[in-house]
């Protein structure tokens, strides 16, 4: 039977982003898999050079593809009139609702022992809608946050068949006793999700009681769920125990499409030095390819990346020399190995 052939869009975005996509780009090649890859653009620099961060070639590339992997993008911390964040946009106008992030030990320095959980977050709603305005001459600023039982229901009910697949647990998280109008909806939806998967066990959890557990003891855990900024924020806590954001991939799900990406963002202070550490864009890819129903082949990247992060080379995050290039060509000849074992 002929090997199918993926179609794959490489979408380097800024900074950084230019260094880790080829490097992982390196590791998928090694597999031994049929990959066709497509290159796009989107972020900041996009912006700077042609008015938009995410031309409408690189959404219908999207669309067009198996899946895409990206890079970093780059936000300014001020309005600049015309500019939308490139992934946020890409989630709401592709319909990504599902924002997958993983956090599992790695042997890293600083990393926790036991933590084997995954975040999942509502991708297309809560306040990164994006709907704000001031008042009283700029005195008082109102951000909406917005929350629908319709993509409640479809969030809880994703984490409920990834629960399925691993442990059976689920943990709903929320901020009910504060906000009981909008996480109130949020659990009502999730408790009708819940009645089609009676195996798998459900528990509430507070946002920030969530944080402190995590930290005390990750292990507890299994599949955590939530709107869209506590998602944001409990999954940077989770890439903490892990190692970092070095270390932390993501996916973002939809029914049609589907873009994978490292956690951390475009890293300008060492941006085009060829020292960022391209782990969680390379976790990020066996994520790609777990999604594309390549599972024995993403193990295989993630026991590679782990057989040397342990014994090296490693990157200067991690204590070591290698540059971004050299760490991917030491995963991929890991892969060859392995897979040819």
């Amino acid at each position: 039977m002929e090997n199918r052939v993926y179609k794959i869009t490489l979408i380097e975005g800024d900074g950084i982003g230019h260094e880790v996509i080829p490097a992982a780009r390196t590791v998928l090649e090694a597999t031994g898999l049929s990959f066709v890859f497509d290159e796009a653009e989107a972020g900041w620099e996009t912006f700077e050079r042609i008015g938009t961060s995410v031309p409408e070639e690189t959404v219908e590339k999207i669309e067009r593809s198996d899946a895409t992997l990206f890079g970093a993008a780059t936000s300014p911390t001020k309005k600049v009139e015309g500019f939308f964040g490139a992934i946020r946009y890409l989630r709401r106008r592709l319909d990504l609702f599902a924002n997958v992030r993983p956090a599992k030990y790695h042997p890293v320095p600083g990393a926790t022992p036991g933590t084997d959980l995954i975040v999942v977050r509502e991708n297309t709603e809560g306040l990164y809608v994006e709907q704000e305005r001031r008042y009283a001459r700029g005195r008082v600023a109102i951000a909406d946050r917005v929350i629908t039982y319709d993509a409640s229901y479809r969030i809880v009910e994703f984490a409920l068949e990834l629960a399925e697949r691993r442990r059976g647990q689920l943990a709903l998280v929320h901020k009910a006793n504060v906000l009981p109008l909008s996480d109130g909806l949020f659990l009502e939806a999730a408790y009708d999700a819940a009645k089609r998967h009676p195996t798998v066990e459900i528990e509430e959890v507070i946002v920030d009681a969530c944080a402190m557990r995590l930290v005390r003891d990750p292990s507890q855990f299994d599949v955590l769920v939530m709107e869209n900024l506590f998602g944001d924020i409990i999954s940077d806590l989770t890439a903490g125990l892990v190692g970092g954001l070095g270390i932390a991939p993501s996916g973002n799900i939809g029914e049609r499409a589907a873009i994978f990406e490292p956690v951390h963002g475009s890293a300008p202070d060492i941006a085009g030095k060829g020292i960022a550490n391209p782990t969680a864009t390379i976790l990020s890819a066996a994520m790609m390819l777990d999604h594309l129903g390549e599972s024995r082949v993403a193990r295989v990247i993630e026991e590679a990346v782990d057989r040397v992060l342990e014994s090296g080379p490693r990157t200067p995050d991690l204590g070591g020399r290698a540059t971004t290039q050299e760490f991917a060509e030491a995963v991929a000849a890991k892969v060859q190995e392995l897979l040819s074992a």
